[in-house]
């Protein structure tokens, strides 16, 4: 009947592989036999990195506002605990149910920002970010970023196709929607992070390298816009143009935490940043680890998320399902290019901007969207059959 052994037929596989199984296969040994084991270690062993660091940063925070010591840590554990969990699901997830599941929290979280300005709040911070739920606050702009690879990934995936409908033009509409939403709160780093996952994707998908060089002139467009008509824009900037640095900023207490770590830190609880620091324990955890743990701990950190990066390219490289390829490749690089912009502020190497690193910084939106993030790029990089002759002369041997 043309049907391979797992009960799918050979053009939805092509389409959209399909997990190699016996027949009556469970899901679990399934699973574990396809799944990157490599990258699932490197993700638990960030989050170990992520505790570690936490109960070193957060705890001045706690004293601070009354609470145990061990607080914001124990928080971290359970929402940690949550964003594995939600990963390890997410992983077993097939291309069609990672794309299904994308399109509604996609949905979802859109809804969520585009309503922000009327019950959302800044918590002081002069951004309209959070929605608060009073046990908990919640940063939409978080679970937006998957949703959204996913749901462009399948337009451009759909333009591929004969007499398919213009996928990348609709993406670029979604983008230009999503990037204005995020950038009148105003967040330009979460603006350019998913710009830059846009332009990734578009590229693997086939675009021409001259229309993607005009999309970064229209944003560097854009961002002197910005920067003539946004207070606060043009303040980060300025700061980090600035040949001076001012050490009672984060910035100039997290440059000296860096210069005095040194290579081995100087010590485990020796550090006085976290002292300093208000956002130690999220958007500035790199200067805890560098200042306790020193220059050894930091390559650990930046060798982990390279690890996962490229481990995930390199499966994709591959993956035939175009819709795996372009939504695993965005997936991938908006990973790495947070935890680079996360660090890259950190050496002032970037203007100031509040971006988590992801699975290490201290925050529930931000580890449970982590999760959700790497249990769809898990999914995408499993070993599928890709219709080559090996995989249709295994399929005829079983």
């Amino acid at each position: 009947e043309g049907r391979g052994s797992d009960g799918g037929s050979p053009m939805t596989e092509m389409v959209f592989g399909a997990t190699p199984a016996r027949v009556g296969d469970p899901i679990l040994p399934r699973w574990w036999r396809t799944v990157d084991r490599w990258s699932l270690g490197f993700v638990l062993a960030l989050f170990g990195v992520g505790l570690l660091l936490g109960l070193a940063a957060s705890v001045p925070l706690a004293e601070r506002n009354g609470l145990p010591q061990f607080y914001y840590v124990t928080r971290q554990a359970v929402f940690g605990g949550i964003g594995i969990a939600v990963m390890l699901v997410i992983s077993m997830m097939s291309p069609v149910q990672v794309r299904r599941f994308g399109v509604v929290l996609f949905a979802g979280a859109f809804l969520t920002v585009v309503a922000l300005p009327f019950i959302g709040t800044d918590f002081g911070k002069g951004a309209t970010r959070w929605l608060s739920l009073g046990f908990a606050s919640v940063q939409p702009s978080e679970f937006l970023k998957p949703g959204f690879i996913a749901l462009c990934a399948w337009f451009m995936a759909s333009a591929q196709t004969v007499g398919g409908p213009p996928g990348r033009l609709y993406s670029f509409f979604i983008l230009a929607t999503v990037v204005l939403l995020l950038a009148l709160q105003p967040d330009f780093g979460q603006a350019s992070l998913i710009l830059f996952a846009w332009l990734v994707m578009y590229f693997v998908s086939g675009a021409p390298v001259t229309l993607i060089a005009g999309i970064i002139a229209l944003a560097a467009g854009a961002g002197s816009f910005a920067y003539a008509n946004s207070e606060h824009f043009a303040r980060r900037i300025n700061g980090f143009l600035s040949a001076e640095v001012d050490p009672r900023t984060q910035i100039g207490y997290a440059t000296n935490a860096i210069q005095e770590g040194g290579f081995f830190g100087v010590g485990v609880g020796e550090g006085s940043v976290k002292w300093s620091l208000p956002d130690a324990h999220t958007d500035f955890i790199i200067a805890v680890a560098a200042e306790e743990y020193g220059f050894v701990m930091v390559m650990l950190i930046i060798a982990l998320y390279c690890a996962i990066v490229v481990r995930s390219l390199w499966r994709l490289l591959a993956e035939r399902d175009p819709f795996a390829r372009i939504a695993g490749t965005g997936l991938a690089c908006a990973f790495g290019a947070q935890a680079l912009i996360n660090m890259g502020v950190a050496v002032r190497l970037l203007p100031a901007k509040g971006m988590t690193l992801p699975f290490v910084s201290y925050g529930g939106s931000s580890v449970i969207a982590s999760g959700i993030t790497l249990g769809m790029l898990l999914a995408l990089t499993r070993r599928r059959p890709q219709n080559l002759i090996a995989d249709v002369l295994g399929r005829a041997g079983r």
